[in-house]
């Protein structure tokens, strides 16, 4: 069985506009969490978000790209040039072809949605712009990189609410493995600060009117987040062959589903989605020595997702460090998979585990070994990555560090 391994990363998110800002911020535990500056918030009950704050689209495309393009698919089209180049790919026409890119988002183009249906029931336009389908689809990011790269391999989108990045790059994983292409673009993007988007999650009342305190018995709820992150994937012979810069190899994926409700996670289904990527990448739980949590900050998911991982880990999980970086980087919905596996993989190559931050009080129904405001300096082999989405549907990628 092929072995894949990521050799190029990309990020823009709240915590800086590429890879290396984003690690500097993340394994410092510098939360960038702060006011919404992007939407009026004057009748919202909660203010704060991680916004992409230091992203100027000028900086990154010229006019007609940036008039084709909604904030989500600029986010994951300069995510994934940095991931190539990070790469060092140069593409000829017999990569082109056996490369694939999939992406996963679970908003698409919301901000051209907002501003279109403003105009129509607001402002009474009758007509919209002929780049309001283009601008919006969710596909845009996949089709953007297949076309600026010449990919002419498998390119398509999964949209799985939360877990829709880590079902994006599970599922490249598995092409790569089996065979199908050699390498692929994968990861996620979202760009959901609109106000009826916005208004549609204080509806749900699982927002934080402050901070994002995962895990810690105070937490009042999740805070939204934004931006992107995307991989170049390879099979294991050709990035040594190339020479390239091995990140870490993916070892391992897994997915369920809950069959439980709709809104309230369910500890066995999530569960299982980790034991099957355990059992994929043929590793023991003993193995591994970080999760990144799923961890939103909001009353059902940690304690669910706490329960998740002793049920699977056992006496394992009270030596086991777990850490949820949307405490800075924040719920980035459909991109935060992927920006969660990129602060994995880096977490996993530097030996240093970024912590939970806001953290205050333990919290007696999570009863694992959380990493506290402080950064641990920490050598380890293996790791995971949760993604645990709305509607009971559950993506889980296992992480090896790359030892050369």
């Amino acid at each position: 069985m092929r072995r894949v391994v990521i050799t190029g990363i990309g990020v823009v998110s709240a915590l800086g506009g590429n890879q290396s800002e984003f690690w500097d911020r993340l394994r410092s535990g510098e939360a960038a969490i702060g006011p919404i500056t992007k939407v009026d918030t004057s009748d919202l009950r909660f203010k704060n978000a991680a916004e992409v704050r230091d992203f100027n689209a000028a900086d990154h495309f010229d006019d007609r790209l940036q008039t084709l393009l909604d904030p989500f698919a600029q986010y994951g089209l300069a995510a994934a040039r940095e991931a190539i180049t990070s790469a060092g790919i140069e593409f000829d026409d017999l990569l082109r072809d056996r490369t694939g890119v999939v992406t996963g988002s679970c908003l698409g183009g919301k901000m051209t949605e907002d501003g279109l249906f403003h105009d129509l029931y607001a402002k009474h336009r009758s007509r919209v712009p002929p780049i309001a389908i283009p601008r919006s689809m969710s596909n845009a990011v996949a089709s953007h990189i297949s076309m600026e790269f010449g990919i002419t391999g498998p390119a398509f989108t999964l949209s799985t609410a939360c877990s829709s990045s880590n079902h994006a790059i599970g599922q490249a994983y598995w092409l790569i493995r089996q065979g199908t292409i050699d390498a692929a673009v994968t990861g996620g993007s979202e760009a959901p600060m609109t106000y009826g988007n916005l208004k549609a999650w204080e509806a749900m009342r699982v927002v934080s009117p402050d901070t994002c305190r995962p895990f810690s018995r105070d937490r009042a709820g999740m805070i939204i987040g934004e931006g992107g992150a995307m991989f170049f994937l390879e099979e294991l012979s050709t990035a040594i062959d190339r020479g390239a810069n091995i990140f870490a190899e993916i070892a391992g994926f897994g997915m369920s589903a809950d069959a439980h409700h709709v809104t309230l996670p369910n500890a066995k289904g999530a569960a299982k989605a980790i034991r099957r990527a355990l059992d994929d990448g043929h590793m023991d739980p003993a193995e591994v020595g970080y999760i990144n949590a799923h961890g939103t900050g909001t009353a059902a998911n940690d304690v669910m997702e706490s329960q998740a991982i002793r049920l699977v880990f056992g006496d394992h999980t009270d030596d086991l460090p777990v850490s949820s970086t949307k405490s800075m980087h924040g719920h980035a919905l459909g991109a935060a998979g992927a920006i969660e596996a990129a602060a994995t993989i880096l977490a996993l190559q530097n030996g240093v585990l970024p912590p939970t931050a806001n953290f205050n009080e333990n919290d007696d129904e999570c009863s694992i070994n959380v990493i506290k405001n402080i950064p641990i300096e920490k050598a380890t082999d293996a790791a995971i990555s949760n993604s645990f989405a709305f509607g009971g549907l559950n993506a889980v990628l296992a992480f090896r560090r790359w030892k050369g």
